[in-house]
């Protein structure tokens, strides 16, 4: 019986103690870069599965706890942002070509950080799923109910000064927007409602009926689309 070994990272290690684990195109040089953001209480290897799914397309991706998660120094706080700029940079430069264009992938609190982090981060493409509201975050903050250590004022902050809607009004860049119909903690109207201020012409919102809030992220097929989705768009 043949063994099979599966795609390992090609580097774990740590960045302005944020820990990581990025994945490179083993024959050839990257032709684009992904940051992949995970939710509220979850971490970077839940993510591996889209960092794999990237490779074969020639595109390069990074995957790291958000602070207060994981292997990171925490708590999260208003660094939030800065760390997505911080781990693009380090992307980039692991590639070799700190001009290779990038695109955000988030999922729940990492849609929103993807968004709201975009121009910051010089990308040039965003996928977002069942992206966060800036209200439901905030609520939760206040509530302890996120699942993660934060300094809830800093953290709150750092919200409360980002216009999500604005933001996504102002994206000059196309944005694919992912959303379960069935999703039972960000209702699909959150993402009905960006898609509706988006204007890049490939921007497209795919409401899926049924799921939940997590069903989307690893979806086989969704995933598909969201790396045809980046690949076109860094393209």
């Amino acid at each position: 019986m043949r063994t099979i070994h599966p795609v390992m990272p090609t580097e774990v290690g740590r960045h302005a103690g944020l820990a990581y684990s990025l994945w490179l195109p083993a024959d050839a040089p990257p032709e684009g870069a992904v940051v992949i953001l995970h939710g509220a209480g979850s971490c970077k290897e839940s993510h591996h599965d889209f960092c794999r799914a990237l490779l074969p397309v020639g595109l390069a991706s990074v995957a790291f706890d958000q602070r207060g998660h994981g292997d990171s120094d925490g708590p999260m706080d208003g660094r939030a942002v800065d760390d997505v700029v911080a781990v693009a940079a380090l992307l980039r430069e692991r590639a070799g070509d700190r001009a290779l264009p990038l695109a955000l992938r988030g999922s729940s609190m990492g849609g929103h950080l993807a968004l709201i982090a975009a121009e910051p981060a010089a990308a040039a493409a965003v996928v977002a799923i069942c992206p966060a509201s800036t209200a439901g975050l905030r609520r939760g903050l206040a509530a302890g109910t996120l699942r993660f250590d934060a300094d809830v004022p800093a953290l709150d902050a750092l919200l409360a000064a980002h216009d999500l809607y604005a933001i996504a009004a102002g994206l000059e860049i196309p944005v694919l927007l992912l959303h379960a119909e069935g999703d039972e903690v960000v209702p699909v109207e959150h993402s009905r409602e960006l898609a509706a201020q988006l204007h890049a012409p490939t921007s497209r919102l795919i409401a899926v009926p049924g799921g939940h809030h997590r069903s989307v992220q690893h979806d086989p097929e969704l995933q598909a689309i969201a790396v045809r989705f980046i690949s076109r768009a860094l393209r």
